[in-house]
């Protein structure tokens, strides 16, 4: 795929961040829209700036973990297009937690999202991706697809498994000459919400990490992720890193090798937030 206009793309979690910023920069190229998002109201506000756009749009709440919903999603798409040409499996959440004390139903949850959410999303849309004879599929990862950090023991396992399946799935349409690109993107710190709106376990505060990342990691603005997410595309590249940070820390792993991890965690352990102090116990211990 080298050019966009006319093409039907598919974003989901389109309500905010890089799923809007897509969405926009999109419509500005003359392509046709499918939008989703759990949020309805941040998906009706982008919805509304891409139509002022001039794109034509179809949209609908979407819960990505719901596959049979998914799978009844991309019929409706499809029929209401009649092809589709591209899908940007952008729908993400983040938690924060030791797994020491991370519920086995907080990891569920971002695995769910984050990792299934990708599989539904690739194998819904892709015998009609195949049907379009141009068709790619955009998987979004992490930067914590590349390297781990204590604390994101549930996001770096779905962003590493969603490297690892899109990573193979490629080579897998390589193998088969199916007429479909696959990319997949490692953003670094992304100015979304995405870290006021995560959840943590009970040890952390929500509202002092959601502002050290805002504050200290969050470089990146969501147009100019979009805008490198799509020059990816229409080049067919395999693999994005967006924003210095994604570039330098993946060289950093690259050299290091497993040495990372003792770097980072001596880091990590004296820069973030502390957990806060368990709650005193009462009463007299026999």
């Amino acid at each position: 795929m080298t050019e966009i206009a006319g093409k039907v793309a598919v974003i989901t979690g389109s309500g905010s961040g890089i799923g809007r910023a897509l969405a926009l920069n999109l419509a500005k190229g003359g392509a046709k829209l499918a939008l989703s998002d759990m949020d309805t109201i941040g998906l009706a506000e982008t919805v509304r700036q891409a139509e002022l756009l001039g794109a034509q749009v179809h949209s609908a709440p979407l819960d990505v973990t719901q596959r049979e919903a998914f799978l009844d999603y991309a019929a409706a798409v499809h029929e209401h297009f009649g092809v589709v040409n591209m899908i940007f499996n952008n729908a993400g959440i983040a938690f924060t937690g030791d797994v020491e004390v991370s519920e086995f139903k907080d990891i569920e949850r971002v695995m769910d999202v984050d990792f299934w959410g990708v599989v539904n999303g690739t194998k819904a849309f892709l015998p009609y991706l195949i049907e379009s004879g141009d068709g790619h599929v955009v998987n979004v990862s992490s930067l914590f697809g590349l390297l781990s950090i204590p604390g994101q023991s549930a996001y770096n396992a779905a962003k590493f498994a969603v490297r690892g399946f899109t990573e193979s799935f490629r080579q897998e349409m390589m193998i088969s000459k199916q007429p479909v690109q696959v990319t997949c993107v490692h953003p670094g710190g992304i100015k979304t919400a995405i870290a006021r709106n995560s959840t943590t376990a009970d040890s952390q505060d929500q509202a002092d990490l959601a502002q050290f990342f805002d504050r200290y990691l969050a470089h990146t603005s969501p147009d100019a992720a979009a805008k490198r997410i799509l020059k990816g595309v229409t080049g067919n590249r395999g693999r994005v890193l967006i924003g210095m940070d994604a570039r330098v820390l993946d060289l950093f792993v690259r050299i290091t090798g497993s040495g990372y991890q003792r770097i980072v965690s001596t880091v990590t352990g004296l820069a973030m937030p502390k957990p806060k102090a368990p709650a005193p116990t009462t009463g007299s211990v026999l």
